[in-house]
């Protein structure tokens, strides 16, 4: 707990120091291109930026400790309030995406290993490579422009048409969840139907990441004695390989996903961007243009915060399922 704490810690100064160091002047971005050096000075001294660096970050983590990270310059609310609000688009869409992708990258990566250098193991190593070169963003805007604008079989962007959008009381902030319990005719589809292409592209960058490395650990384990003993005593290699082998690495692959999760909480970004995305990723990419730092910290905050605590809990659960690791938690 303590090493997490100061990786937080750690991880908040760093970020500090970057919105200290840009460029960007945020007093100008308030008051605008013209505003005359008295009213520039009255909103630097207003947001506090007249004070010295130490001093500021010590108001910061002062505030951070009761709750307080500070009004964001482009909403004008308070960012835990916008972060609230942000925060389960994104987690809807994260634990979409890394049960689909989970799914199919540990299929795949077991299909692979189960003969390993025929034509099905070439042909998942090419797609979760294509799966792991393709840039998120071109993926994304590729499907938006087939399947949404020239098919026509997918939702555009956002969460929900705005037509429902507007009558429905989402107090959750789980789209899905919410409009189940609305009983709003066709909100539940309609909601449904804007997750399925950025879940797609999410789901296919992570399982290309889960099946390689599912298939590098099923192949590492299956080269150890007991599984050459196993195979000579005449036992299959499926059989092998799902009894014996899979229970082995299962931690390993526990680590795995776990870490694919975490990088879709923090990498979903250019998705979220992309698909108009009202969640944690969006938020941060308008701050960082408007120079919002409060937003900016804050957005960081939490985002290393998921991290922290996945890995946390990851840990956890590995020694929990291999007993070899147990002794070392």
């Amino acid at each position: 707990m303590l090493t997490l704490l100061v990786t937080l810690i750690g991880l908040l100064f760093f970020t500090f120091m970057l919105t200290t160091l840009s460029p960007v002047d945020p007093a100008l971005r308030i008051a605008g291109d013209r505003a005359s050096e008295s009213s520039l000075a009255q909103v630097r001294t207003g947001l506090g930026l007249d004070q010295p660096w130490p001093l500021r970050f010590g108001h910061y983590v002062n505030g951070l400790a009761q709750g307080d990270l500070g009004i964001s310059n482009t909403s004008s609310q308070p960012v835990l309030a916008d972060l609230q609000r942000a925060l389960p688009a994104t987690l809807e869409l994260a634990t979409l995406a890394i049960l689909l992708g989970a799914g199919l990258g540990l299929s795949l990566g077991l299909f692979a290993a189960w003969r390993p250098g025929g034509w099905g193991d070439a042909c998942v190593r090419l797609f979760s490579l294509i799966g792991y070169s393709v840039p998120v963003f071109w993926l994304g805007l590729l499907m938006l422009l087939l399947f949404y604008a020239k098919l026509q079989w997918a939702s555009g962007p956002g969460r929900l048409d705005d037509a429902l959008l507007y009558s429905i009381e989402l107090p959750s902030g789980w789209m899905l969840w919410d409009t189940w319990r609305s009983g709003e005719g066709g909100a539940l589809a309609n909601a449904f139907a804007h997750l399925v292409l950025p879940v797609l592209v999410l789901a296919f960058y992570s399982m290309a990441g889960i099946c390689r490395l599912t298939r590098s650990a099923l192949l590492g384990e299956m080269g150890k004695e007991y599984v050459v003993t196993a195979l000579a005593k005449g036992a299959g290699r499926g059989r092998v390989l799902l009894r014996h082998v899979l229970p082995n690495v299962a931690g390993t692959l526990v680590v795995v996903v776990a870490l694919a999760y975490a990088s879709l909480l923090e990498g979903s970004i250019l998705t979220e961007t992309v698909f108009a995305w009202p969640g944690i990723g969006r938020y941060l990419t308008t701050a960082l243009f408007a120079g919002d730092v409060p937003a900016i910290l804050g957005s960081t905050l939490l985002i290393g915060l998921c991290f922290v605590v996945v890995n946390g809990v990851t840990d956890v659960l590995a020694g929990m399922i291999d007993p070899r690791t147990r002794e070392l938690l």
